[in-house]
Order: C-alpha cells, then structure tokens, then sequence
C-alpha cells in the first residue's frame, strides 16, 4: 500500500505548469503596478544589479574547441545543408497520370511536382551515427542554454513563423493580381486584334455583297454603319472609305422622293413594296453616314478624312438628296487654314461649276449664294481662293435668243392649224368627239410636261434664272469687297491684324475684268466711282483717298485701272466715261513701282492695254508718257525696262509729233506755238510740259548691261522725224517682259580679267544673250574702292538731307505747337478781362 501510494503521490506531484506565452506587445504596466515597485523598493533592488548586455547577448562561440577546429566545424555545416537541399530536389517526382501538364504563354509544359517518400538506407545511417559521434564531441562542448533563454528562442520562432506565413501569403497575393491583370491586358489586346481584324474582314465582305447585290443586301448598310462607330481610328477610316465606295456605286440617278401616307394607304404590288423598302433604307443610312461625317469633320484627327468623303461624294452624285448638308460643309471649309483641306473644297466647287449637267445648274446657284453669306459673315477677310472659285463660272451670253424665235414662230404656226382643225371638228363632230379629243389633249400635255421634267436638257428660261441668281450673286460678292476695301484703316476689319488687309481685292478685280461684258448698265457709274477712288494716289487732297491708297499695293492700283480700261471697252457703245483719272494714276505708278516689290506682269499688262491699244492720246499726254517710261528704265530691272522701251517706241511711231523729243535742239526740237516748261515733278501728265524735255536717257540706255535693252535705246534714238509711215512692232509689252524675265531667261556676264583695263570698245569681255542675234563686245573696267567711296558719300548725303528733313518738321510742328499755345493764353486773358 505504501509503495502504491508512493507511486500514486509520484504521478500527482508534477511541475508547474508554464504562464501563458504573451507577447511583449500586448504586455501593459498599469499605475498601480508602478506604484507597489515603488512602495516596495527592498524586494526590487537586485533587478537595478543585473547585467543587461550579457543578457541580451546571444551565444555565438562553441566551448573549448579551438580556432582551427572551429572553422572546419561551420563547414561541415554548411555542406550538410547543401545536401539536404539536393536530396530534397532529388526526391521530387512527376506522375503524369494523375496532373495534367500547364502550358504557358511561351509555350513551355510545366508538370506538377510531388515529394518522394524515401527511406534513409543503411550506408546514410551509418554516415549519420560516424557524423554524430564525430560530432558528439564538438557539440557537447557548446555552451548549454537555460529555460529562460529557451523560451525566449520559443517565442521568437513563433514571431518569425507568424511573420513569415503573413509574408509569404501577401506575396502570393501580390503575385496572383499582377499576374492575373497581365493575363486579362493580353487576352484583350489578342481578342482586340482579333476583333479588328473581324471587322475588316466583314467591312470587305458586306461592302463586295452590296456592289453585286445592293437590293438584296441593303440592310447591311446599317451594320457598316454600326462599325464605323468603333473607337479604333484604323476601323473607323476603312468603315468610312468603304461607305463611301458603297454609296458613289449603288446611288441612282435621281432623287429619291419618299411616299405620302396616302400612298403608304394604297395598295401596291411587291415589286412597287420592295422598291420602296430599298429607297427609304438607302436614303436613312445615307443621312446617318453625313450626319456622321459632318460630326467627326470637327475633330482634327478625322478632318481630311472627312472632308476628302464629303468632297468625292458631292462630287459624284450632287443630284442626289442632302445636296445642301455636303455643299454646306464644303463652303465652310472653303477658306480653312489647312492647306488640303481647302484645296480639295476649291477643286469640288470648280468641278460643280464646271459640270452643270450633273446637277442641272442647281447645285451652282446654292454654292454661290452661300459664297456670297460667308464673305459678309466674315467681312471679308477670307482665302483669296474661296472666291476666286468663280472664274470657273461659264455664262451663256446670248442664251435661246434664235431658240425662242424659232420656237415662237413654231408655236404660233400651230396654233393656227389647230385653231381652223377645231373649227371644221366642231362643225362636224358632235359633243362625245369633243370631250373626247379633250381628255386626249389633256392627257398628252400631262406626259409631255413629265418627259420635260424628266429629260436632261434644262429649260431654256430656267437656265437664264439660274444664270442671273449666279450673277446676282457674284457681283454681290465683289461689289462688297470693293466698299470694304474703301474703308479706312480703323474699320477695315474687326481686329488690328486684319485692319487694312484686303485678301479678297486681287480675285475681286479679277473676275470683274473677266465678267464686265455681263454687268447691268445701271451699275457701272457705280463700279466706275469704286475703282477711281481704289486707284487715286496719296497726293490728292482729299485725306480719306490718302487713307485708301495707304492700304492698296502698287500692283492693287494698277489692276484697277486696268479693270476700268476692260469694262469701258466691253461696253463701248453705252458708256461715255472720262478716262483721265486713270491716265493720271498711271503716270504716277510708273514712278512708285518697285522692282521685286510688285508684280511686273500687271504693269506690262497696264501699259499695253492703256497706252499700246489702238487709241489715240493727246500729244502733250503721249510726250508726257513717253519721258515718263524713258526715266522708269533707268532704275528697273531689265524685264521692267524692255516692257517700258517697248511702249516708249510704240507711242514714238504712232505719234509724229513726239519724237522731237529726239533732238537735241533747245526747247525740245521744232514744235509750233508755245511750250510750256517741263516740269518733272507734276502729277498730271497733260501739265507735265514734257515737250520741252530731251530724250537724253536713250544715250544712257544704249549703254545698259543687257544687250537686248541696249539695242533696243539704240534703234529707238535713231527714229527721224521725217519718216511718216507707222512700222508699229508686233512684241507688246507683256510678251517684252516674260521673255528677259527672271524666270524664262538665263543671262551671264562674262569678263576677260586680263584685258578688264583695256580701253572701252577694245576688250574681250562679252554680253551673250539667247534671244539677241549679234553678240556685244563690251569691257568691263571698275575699280571698286572708288565705287564704295562714291556709294559712301552719296547714301551719306542722302542721310543727311532726310535728317535735315526730320528736323524741320520737328521745328515746324514745335513752332505751330507754341503759336497755337499764344493763342490760347490770349483768348483766355480776352475771356477773364
């Protein structure tokens, strides 16, 4: 018994259980915990003895082993980790019956892996027992660790097991979402290319089954449509050039009208349904397609596209419906700042103008009208080229004037026989004949009006009321242009950088020089003032024409004189206009004009239609003239300078008279009565009294660079008085100046440098020219320090007398200022006293 309950009281007694492990975090010292410490000092005073750092510190050397012995010791640890790694691997296997294998995206199988199951074989536990006793002594040696310590060690491996797991699980989740996301980007971009690619395929196969088969196939307009609403740019371009071939193909050749409900009421047969069903199908998808043209014209990605579809679509069918919709986007874009697009709006309004028989002149009338709109919407400050689309316009002048006579007289002719044919029926015939014979008449003017209708050719007052809407319209367009150019610079345009620009001025003179033939009589006294005052210079006195011709170019003014000059003689017999402003006008542009600066073609073109027409010109103008254009070829080039020679001779041949400007005599050579001095300097020619002036700039010209000036100053200067007869020359000026322009001729000076400072008319130095028959031997001499220093001193002078001329205006303005301040102290003591 004792024994038994020794045994039992054995089992009983156990050790105290461990207190609860509770990590340091969660350990809180309350106040009343730091109150009993300090109350009760003597029970805690050994902890203030301990020693921390030893505490802490962890055990890292193996007791008495060696230092050589140590390091052989930590390698044999690490190779035996090293195994069991590689046994670890060594004991993976794959059953390829139980798992299937995952491929993945770069193709490679990847087989599940389970751990083998193996046990140790004898040799490894007799490696293991030879290792362990090796070792036995080594590791009996270590340092044995307390139950605190192993406690601690316990709580921190279950720290760093806690950490490890929460690691490990947000890695995974973290790989898991990346990896997802990457899988679902790829998959969409694969089922993206896959679904455009669709969508070209069946673009290709809905557009090839609508060009063989458009009645059958008409709905899949509306699925065409449906992709073109994509947000891939490629899909909707392709969508949109397809619709395009689509419609320019199955459009027909007339408009479709839709049915009244009434005519939806009645009955018709399948043929008359099926019809209607394919129009109004075509007709709804062809407004959604310009709907949606028109709405992506707006976005700079879709801007060429969209005007390209519109331009060939208006093109191609502008009989058909929603003309206006097209032509309205087209004109908008007609002044655009993108170069192609405003191209390609120019190219289709000339190709309506140009083929009226597409449309019947219709289309035209609405294009021009619109013009007109958006030049006083934008006060005309647009691209030249939105009017200059008008030169295209064709007009018949003398439109079915025989026509109608012949139709007239036709008309009347039968009218006659009808009437004497109803009378003999009416004697005859009895009331069932007549009524007859009525209804037939009626019914025969009913087809005949609808094949008038439907025939091509338009009537023929119908097209004078489209031609005279066009030409309302038209010179509407320029006859504004001409007052806004009239403006003064601070309402010329709405904003100070377009203040004073006249864009639309050079299309606007133009078209009225080509145009003038068709203008109402009772506008040209007005178009006669507009273009006097556009050409008047800045001398006159009249300070609001100072202001007008400050905002004109030279080539601007010119053109208007030539205008005046082509509508006065397109109406010859029923105007009666005094050309003298514009000869004056011209007189003092000669002078203005500025080689490079303004365009020559337009003074060529003044001169020969103002002074080389057969027209006769007042001696004293002709002289005038003729002194003029010898100084202007002094300085201008020598395009400008054959131009002016040539019209010089051709006044000199056809005016007598004049070519006592020839000799040398004082006075001007032998001319009757009285002659007034010449006066270089006067703005009118007829007061210019250039009579008694010399041609002595002829003696300068036949010595000018270019041979072919040379040689004409010369022939010129040997003109006689005596010879009566006119030899006028063939070459007009504008012929003179395209050939030695700049851009048709090729012109070199050729110099010999070893004998440059031989005598004149000796040397070797050559003027070739192409057009020229004889070759010019000329010696070139210049010493160029004598030249810079006579240029010095002349552009030295030349400053000084402009300073010269700024100070006394200075000092005129100074003096005007402190007179005008005198007076005013005098009106002030008048008005105290």
């Amino acid at each position: 018994m004792g024994k038994k309950m020794g045994k039992k009281r054995q089992k009983i007694v156990l050790p105290p259980e461990l207190p609860p492990e509770i990590p340091d975090e969660a350990v809180e010292v309350s106040d009343e915990d730091v109150q009993f410490v300090s109350e009760n000092q003597e029970y805690t005073g050994f902890m203030s003895n301990l020693d921390t750092k030893t505490i802490n510190k962890q055990v890292t050397r193996v007791a008495d082993v060696k230092e050589d012995e140590l390091e052989s010791l930590y390698e044999r640890r690490l190779k035996k980790k090293a195994l069991d790694k590689e046994t670890e691997k060594q004991g993976l296997e794959v059953d390829p019956v139980d798992a299937l294998p995952v491929k993945t995206l770069d193709g490679k199988l990847h087989y599940r892996t389970v751990p083998k199951a193996t046990q140790k074989s004898e040799n490894e536990d007799k490696d293991e027992d030879n290792t362990n006793n090796k070792d036995a002594g080594t590791d009996a040696s270590v340092v044995k660790r307390t139950k605190a310590e192993k406690r601690a060690q316990l709580k921190k491996m279950r720290k760093e097991a806690k950490k490890h797991s929460k690691e490990v699980a947000a890695v995974e989740d973290v790989e898991q979402i990346p990896h997802a996301e990457v899988l679902d980007e790829v998959r969409k971009d694969m089922t993206a290319e896959e679904a455009n690619e669709k969508k070209k395929f069946r673009l290709a196969e809905l557009g090839t089954a609508l060009l063989t088969d458009p009645e059958l196939n008409i709905k899949s307009l509306k699925e065409m449509l449906e992709i073109s609403k994509d947000g891939d740019r490629d899909i909707v371009v392709l969508a949109l050039k397809s619709l395009l071939a689509v419609f320019r193909d199955i459009i027909p050749g007339y408009r479709i009208r839709l049915p009244t409900e009434k005519e939806q009421e009645m009955k018709v047969s399948k043929a008359v349904k099926k019809m209607r069903f394919y129009e109004s199908t075509l007709l709804s998808a062809y407004k959604a397609y310009i709907q949606k043209l028109i709405a992506i014209e707006k976005q700079d990605v879709y801007k060429r596209v969209a005007v390209r579809c519109i331009c060939t679509l208006l093109e191609a069918v502008p009989h058909f419906n929603l003309r206006e919709n097209l032509l309205a986007a087209v004109i908008r874009n007609i002044s655009s700042e993108d170069d192609i697009s405003r191209k390609l709006c120019c190219a289709t309004v000339k190709s309506l103008f140009i083929n009226e028989g597409k449309h019947g002149g219709e289309a035209t009338v609405e294009a021009v009208q619109m013009i007109a709109d958006l030049a006083k919407a934008h006060d005309c400050q647009l691209h030249p080229d939105s009017i200059e689309v008008f030169m295209s316009l064709t007009f018949d002048e003398d439109l079915g004037k025989h026509e109608a006579q012949d139709a007239s007289s036709k008309f009347k002719s039968k009218n006659a026989k009808r009437k004497n044919l109803k009378e003999q029926k009416v004697l005859a015939a009895n009331e069932r004949k007549r009524t007859r014979k009525e209804m037939m008449s009626k019914t025969l003017e009913e087809v005949t009006a609808e094949l008038k209708a439907a025939s091509l050719a338009t009537d023929v007052t119908e097209r004078r009321r489209m031609q005279t809407d066009v030409l309302s319209a038209v010179f509407e367009t320029y006859f504004r242009v001409l007052k806004h150019a009239l403006k003064p610079r601070s309402e010329a345009g709405s904003s100070p950088e377009l203040a004073g620009s006249h864009p639309l001025l050079t299309p606007c003179l133009n078209g009225i020089g080509k145009f003038c033939q068709l203008i109402d009589l009772d506008f040209m006294s007005d178009l006669m003032n507009f273009l006097r005052k556009l050409a008047r210079s800045g001398n006159d006195s009249d300070g609001s024409s100072k202001d007008v011709s400050a905002c004109l170019t030279v080539s601007e003014r010119l053109q208007c004189c030539i205008v005046a000059f082509r509508v006065m003689r397109n109406n010859l017999d029923a105007l009666n206009v005094d050309l003298q402003d514009f000869f004056i006008q011209l007189y003092n542009l000669i002078i203005e004009y500025r080689p490079g600066r303004d365009n020559g073609e337009i003074l060529a073109e003044a001169l020969k239609i103002m002074l080389c027409d057969d027209r006769q010109h007042d001696m004293q103008r002709a002289a005038a003239f003729i002194k003029r254009l010898a100084t202007f070829s002094l300085y201008s080039g020598s395009a400008e300078a054959m131009a002016a020679l040539v019209t010089l001779k051709h006044l000199l041949q056809k005016n007598v008279k004049c070519r006592n400007l020839l000799e040398n005599d004082a006075g001007g050579g032998s001319v009757s009565g009285a002659i007034a001095k010449y006066q270089p300097y006067a703005t009118d020619p007829n007061l210019s009294g250039a009579l008694a002036s010399v041609l002595w700039e002829l003696n300068l010209l036949s010595k000018h660079y270019h041979p072919a000036v040379s040689t004409l100053a010369s022939n010129i200067s040997m003109l006689s008085t005596s010879d009566n007869q006119i030899h006028l020359s063939n070459k007009s000026p504008q012929q003179a100046f395209k050939e030695l322009s700049l851009e048709q001729e090729s012109f070199s000076v050729k110099v010999d440098p070893k004998n440059s400072n031989a005598k004149r008319g000796k040397g070797n130095a050559s003027l070739k020219h192409n057009s020229m028959g004889p070759d010019l031997d000329l010696t070139v001499q210049v010493d160029e320090n004598a030249v810079k220093s006579k240029l010095s001193e002349h552009y030295s002078l030349l400053h000084d007398i402009a300073e010269n001329e700024r100070l006394r205006r200075e000092l005129a303005e100074t003096t005007l200022s402190l007179n005008l301040h005198e007076q005013y102290k005098k009106q002030r003591k008048r008005r105290t006293k």
